[in-house]
This record gives C-alpha cells, structure tokens and sequence, in this order.
C-alpha cells in the first residue's frame, strides 16, 4: 500500500484525520502516527540500559529486547503505529504531601482507577472502528506490552524524551498515559517533536536518590518508583531515607517539569483521585492486613504490586515519619508472618525510638528471629 493512498484510495492524510477525530471522541488527547520500522538508535539505548543493569530485577526488560526495538518483530505484519495519549494532569500540586510526615504519598498516577484497563478498554473500541472501516487487522498495547511507548511517542509528535527519560509534551508537561495501535495501514511518517529541553535541569537536580547518572539516562536501581513498585526484596538502607513519606512511586522529576505550567487537569473521570488516597493516614495504612489491603485498594494499580511490598514501604515511611505516636502501628508488625514486614518494622523502630528503648525492643524480639536478613536489620 503507497503511503500516500489508503484503503479505497482515500489519501492517508484524510484517512489520519478520521482517526484522531475518532480517537478524541473517545477520550485520547493525543494522537500520532509513524511507521512500523525499526530504530537503531532506540536498540542501542536499550542495549546499554541492558548492559548496565540499569534494570534491575526487572528481567523482563531483558527478554527478546530486538522485540522491543522494532515493532515488526512484535508483529511482522504491522505497517503502521497509532500512538496515543490521555491526561492525567492532578489539579493539585503532586508534591504537597512530602511535607506532612504522617500521610503517606501516592503517585498521581495511582490515585485514581488502574488506567491500564481504562485505556485498553477504549483502545479496543477504536481498534474494532478501524478494523471495520477501514479493512485492516489491529492489535493493541499498553505499558505491560513489550512495546517502547515512548520512543514511539516521540517519533510519532506526542511530545520528547526529556532529560527524567520521560515523555514531556508542550501542552499537557510530563502528564499523559500513553496506548499504541499496530495496523495494517500505512502513514506517513509524523514529524517529531523537538527536544525542548535546553538547559535545564529540574528533574535531575530534584531526585531524591540521584537516579540520573547524567541526562536522558535512568538507574532504575536509584529510582524511588521502582523501589516501591517493582523492586520485591529489602530496599537499600542508603534509599530509605530519601524514600521519606513516598509509599507508592515518585512524582518529583515529573512534578517540577517547567513544561507542567500549560498542563491542564484531567477531564477523564477515571484519573481524579479518589478521595482516600490523596492523603492517607500512615497508621492506617499499617493497620490493613492482606485481606483488608486488596478490599481497600481494589480497581487501582496499587493492588497489582501485593500487600507485602506496600506494607515495607509504608513501614519506610513511619521510619521517617519521626512522630513517637506512630510507634505501636510499628511494633506490631515485629510479629508478622512476612520476614520483609518485620524487618522494615526492626528499621523504623530504629529511627524512631530511642537506644534505651530499642535496645529493650531487640532484647525481646531479636533473640528468636530465625530470618537473616531480619536478625541484620536489628544490628544496624
């Protein structure tokens, strides 16, 4: 199919109009379109993130990533790439809650319904659309998809990988969630957004975990979003200080992004924040067992990453809360089932005892500890 003609010779450029008026009518706020090729500067960028174990547990970045690169060898049918957007922009600074020690604070992303069924939901509807409009075979992809959104993002005219790696746009900042289409159809290849970045370099400097070796380039390792999301085991001592009050992802590299001054807050119901998770109660938090935990987060993303993992982070958090009242909802977890919560809990009564009382807490826990890395988290 020539790439100025479409299905029915209809021109493409009229048949990229009816599908971003689609798109909108569904509620995408972004639309591009490229070629279905592969990009040897993306392979390289992976193959050295690879290479430096930047990764980290994240294994599955490291399968077939040629995959990755290219979207024919995900599907060597595909011509084309839909590439698309949706706000998530908070109406509230995402940042407020760093400063109150007893709350905890969630990833904007977070707050509200697991966008990842949202988004595949409606990009299936514009998938069925195009399949019968335009008789062409579709297959969807968001996030979980072996699929390097926002390279494609980039080529596509959504916005640029800024200096944080992530996709920054001229009108909706560090803000969109991002879907793509494989078809059959052919376009014409979008210009790309320029790197608008300059000099500066917010998003660098406001890391907590200096997760940026240098601009454009990200240590998963150092980064507080997958220490608290995907990273399984006993997160570093030298993070958990700088983890603070975040108990679910990080939004400070995205948050000061000068570009967020022409975000506007979503119109998308399911991204507004759910009332009790703009500024839960830490000592709540720590009170939820396994059973009340997936009842409580139920329909959001915090669910997927497991009771276990959360309850670590919100331990971290009591850690720093430096609030002596926090103390029983700590102490009570020295007697958990999970080795991971009772060493967190061996952690933040660390910060927030002091050595006499402590040292009266491991004289009546540590003596029977039988884990490890447990038995360490009382001699440090």
């Amino acid at each position: 199919m020539a790439k100025s003609d479409g299905p029915g010779g209809q021109p493409a450029a009229t048949i990229t109009t009816e599908i971003e008026e689609k798109a909108r009518a569904l509620g995408f706020d972004a639309v591009g379109f490229l070629e279905a090729t592969t990009e040897p500067v993306r392979s390289r960028n992976l193959r050295h993130f690879l290479e430096k174990g930047h990764h980290g547990d994240m294994a599955w970045l490291a399968r077939e990533p040629e995959r990755r690169a290219n979207p024919t060898a995900l599907w060597r049918d595909a011509r084309g790439v839909i590439v698309l957007g949706m706000n998530y922009a908070p109406a509230d600074a995402p940042l407020a809650n760093l400063a109150h020690g007893d709350i905890g604070n969630i990833s904007v992303y977070a707050r509200g319904a697991d966008y990842h069924k949202f988004i595949k939901k409606q990009l299936k509807q514009l998938a069925g659309w195009l399949a019968t409009n335009f008789d062409c075979e579709v297959k969807v992809f968001v996030d979980t998809a072996p699929v390097m959104e926002k390279p494609l993002a980039e080529k596509g005219g959504l916005g640029w990988q800024g200096k944080h790696s992530n996709l920054v746009s001229k009108q909706f900042g560090s803000w969109l969630f991002l879907g793509e289409i494989l078809t059959t159809l052919s376009f014409p290849q979008a210009m790309p957004e320029r790197d608008s970045c300059g000099t500066c370099q917010a998003c660098l400097t406001a890391c907590p975990t200096n997760a940026f070796p240098r601009p454009y380039e990200l240590d998963a390792r150092r980064c507080i979003s997958y220490l608290t999301i995907e990273h399984k085991g006993i997160i570093p001592h030298e993070f958990r200080e700088a983890m603070g009050n975040r108990i679910y992802g990080c939004d400070d590299c995205l948050a000061v992004c000068p570009w967020n001054k022409f975000a506007r807050q979503t119109k998308t119901l399911a991204f507004l924040p759910r009332t009790d998770l703009m500024a839960p109660k830490l000592v709540e938090l720590a009170a939820l067992d396994e059973a009340a935990f997936r009842q409580h987060f139920s329909g959001t993303p915090i669910k997927r990453g497991g009771w276990v993992r959360f309850l670590r982070n919100v331990l971290i958090a009591l850690g720093n809360s430096g609030d002596a009242k926090s103390i029983p909802a700590v102490e009570r977890h020295l007697a958990n089932a999970e080795p991971l919560a009772r060493g967190m809990a061996v952690w933040a009564l660390g910060r927030l005892l002091d050595a006499k009382r402590f040292a009266e807490a491991r004289a009546r826990h540590a003596a029977g500890e039988t884990d490890a890395n447990v038995r360490m988290e009382w001699d440090l």
